[in-house]
């Protein structure tokens, strides 16, 4: 039974990152763009032109989820570069933390 409980945390793990890092980078900033238009207000001017007004609860939270979407680039840019500059990439605990190990030498 302890086998089927770390095979559903493993695959639980592995669907996060996919969902986080692939497929939930476009929905997060799809959301944070939608969230601009929280409680704001068009007014049309006298030539014809219409302005949309953002309140700062909008603002507050699309600047919230776009620092989301920076933290995981620069996690995956530290991903790329660690792995490429010869050190080892893990992840440890619940949270993603990236330590950068040095190989070790045969």
């Amino acid at each position: 039974m302890n086998t089927i409980n770390l095979a559903l945390k493993g695959a639980w793990s592995v669907l996060s990152a996919g969902l986080i890092f692939g497929a939930g980078m476009p929905v997060i900033y799809a959301l944070a763009i939608r969230l601009l238009s929280v409680g704001s207000t068009e007014s049309v001017g006298a030539d014809g032109d219409t302005q949309m007004h953002t309140t700062g609860l909008g603002r507050a939270l699309m600047t919230l989820l776009m620092l989301v979407i920076v933290i995981a680039v620069a996690l995956g840019i530290l991903i790329i570069l660690g792995s490429g500059l010869g050190k080892v990439v893990q992840f440890g605990g619940d949270f993603p933390w990236v330590e950068l190990v040095p190989k070790k030498k045969k």
